[in-house]
């Protein structure tokens, strides 16, 4: 490995977790509807505004025991998870992408699926805030590692997008509920700009097989569902994605 795949291996790792910080900001404050691209970040239960020691990620839970050093009150645990999963995808893609920027660029798409699924399993939604620069990013990423490919890459976007809107309308003519949500069809079309068309029966299957697994886990877990209960199908496509992405990373190292 060049001492350049070093510097991008090494960055990549230590900026994962203050990615993750900032995307548990974005998944607490989303679904709220707060703004959370440039506001300090802040205590929820006081109000005060975090210092630099309250912000180092990890190590500043760990420290602070997982309480606000002002008021004490108890840090979302799940702010920890988020930067503990964000560190967790920048290894793997260490570990899989080739050395230099591919590393980075795998991370971040971890990290940007991670932040979908969560929400979608949280609110029933994906935003097009992150669908829509996630699914332009993978044009920007085959134009400029991959120029040849990026009409067949644009193709599989679009193909993707249409055919999930139109099987979620199928669905809806012939059982009269919604099946596959608008979100859902751009989260596939951004994994075709990413995959190009060749990926998409595997990212179709095995998000299929991600769901009946999620599903019977629901239920062994002590879950109802009726006939019409909604399930986010979101977690599960953003997982068949990136796995197919590292097959794809794995394949140039």
């Amino acid at each position: 490995m060049t001492n350049q795949g070093n510097l991008w291996l090494v960055a990549t790792i230590l900026a994962a977790p203050f990615i993750g910080s900032w995307l548990g900001v974005m998944i607490e404050r989303w679904p709220r509807g707060q703004a959370f691209a440039w506001n300090r970040s802040c205590c929820v239960a006081c109000g005060a505004t975090l210092g630099v020691i309250d912000l180092i990620p990890i190590i500043s839970y760990v420290v602070l025991r997982g309480q606000c050093r002002r008021c004490h009150a108890p840090i979302p645990r799940r702010l920890l998870v988020i930067e503990l999963a964000s560190l967790l995808i920048a290894i793997i893609a260490a570990l899989v992408a080739p050395a230099g920027p591919d590393v980075a660029v795998t991370a971040a798409f971890g990290a940007t699926l991670f932040t979908l699924a969560w929400i979608d399993a949280e609110t029933m939604r994906l935003p097009d805030a992150i669908t829509l620069p996630l699914l332009l990013a993978g044009l920007l990423d085959c134009a400029w590692f991959d120029r040849p490919s990026l009409a067949a890459h644009a193709a599989a976007a679009a193909l993707a997008y249409l055919g999930l809107r139109a099987l979620g309308w199928a669905y809806r003519r012939s059982r009269g509920v919604e099946g596959l949500g608008a979100g859902d069809a751009k989260l596939f079309a951004a994994g075709g700009a990413w995959l190009g068309p060749a990926a998409l029966p595997d990212v179709l299957v095995l998000a299929g097989l991600f769901g009946i697994i999620g599903f019977g886990i629901l239920i062994a877990r002590g879950g109802t569902l009726a006939l019409r209960s909604r399930i986010p199908f979101g977690p599960a496509l953003a997982l068949a994605v990136f796995l197919l992405w590292l097959r794809h990373a794995a394949q140039l190292s």
